[in-house]
């Protein structure tokens, strides 16, 4: 099913771009021009791409790969002038 009928741009060459990186409509557009003349596939090509879509994207987030998140934060130790006040 075509996605972008500007360029002729299909459901599965969106997937493939976001399979090799492409996580953003922005980047989708970069690889294969999809998006960027009449731009009323962009709405598609989110949802094509949803949470998640990106392989890239878990390994791109330092969260997710230090294993870090608020809680670590919070628990970082407190400098010895702030526990002297």
């Amino acid at each position: 099913m075509y996605v972008c009928s500007c360029f002729g741009i299909t459901e599965r060459q969106v997937r493939e771009h976001a399979e090799t990186g492409a996580c953003t409509p922005r980047q989708i557009a970069g690889a294969c021009k999809a998006g960027t003349d009449c731009g009323s596939c962009v709405r598609k090509i989110q949802a094509l791409l949803g949470r998640g879509a990106c392989p890239r994207r878990e390994a791109l987030d330092p969260v997710v790969l230090t294993g870090r998140g608020q809680a670590a934060t919070a628990a970082a130790p407190v400098p010895a002038a702030a526990e002297a006040a």
